[in-house]
């Protein structure tokens, strides 16, 4: 490469993205338009220019700059950049643009997908009790069988794991009912057992006396 060359090269810069933006960016609604002039404005701030002139950024882009003012009215509406004012060393009120509103948007869409993989993992928590009682069972529940075992998820809100652990306790003891089921689940909430842990330190000590 000529000394020229890399020197400009050099000099030039770089501008800087978190990947999550390339990742994410339509899923929050965002084009490739858009995405592009938010590159832009990304190296105008990373150099000091938070409020670059838009004709010059029409001109890198390559398009009207009356177009260029609708993707950025567009953007400021989606919340993805937000355009304030600021007091400069002097006092004076200086426009620039703020372009951390975007990762709002991506903790957001983060945060549904934690949501969503939390409900789909109780949902098929909550199946697997149902299915695993009936295999011990060996038969299909009743109706009354399998409200009774709703209202413990629903209403007494037992977890999966301690229902699944009564059921061993019963399973033990040859009893296949939830009668006995709801008795050892019972005796555990009056003890303050609310694990799996606690329902083998109960045993243990049961063991020792």
């Amino acid at each position: 490469m000529p000394e020229k060359a890399l020197t400009e090269f050099l000099t030039a810069g770089e501008t800087t993205i978190s990947n999550l933006i390339l990742a994410h960016y339509h899923e929050i609604g965002m084009t490739d338009e858009q995405l592009l002039l938010y590159l832009q404005l990304q190296s105008f701030t990373q150099r000091g220019n938070g409020f670059p002139d838009l004709n010059e950024i029409a001109k890198r882009l390559n398009c009207e700059p009356g177009h260029l003012f609708e993707l950025l009215h567009g953007m400021i509406q989606q919340k993805l950049i937000v355009l304030e004012s600021v007091p400069d060393k002097q006092g004076k009120l200086q426009d620039h643009y703020d372009l951390t509103p975007i990762f709002d948007k991506l903790l957001a869409l983060t945060q549904q997908a934690d949501d969503q993989q939390v409900e789909t993992a109780q949902q098929t928590a909550r199946a697997e009790v149902f299915n695993q009682i009936e295999r011990e069972f060996g038969r299909p529940l009743s109706p009354i069988e399998t409200e009774t075992i709703a209202d413990w998820l629903d209403s007494d809100h037992y977890q999966p794991e301690m229902i699944e652990m009564a059921l061993r306790e019963a399973v033990l003891n040859q009893a296949y009912s939830l009668k006995y089921m709801d008795r050892i689940l019972l005796n555990w909430e009056r003890k303050n057992i609310h694990t799996k842990e606690q329902v083998q330190k109960e045993r243990e000590r049961h063991n020792r006396l």
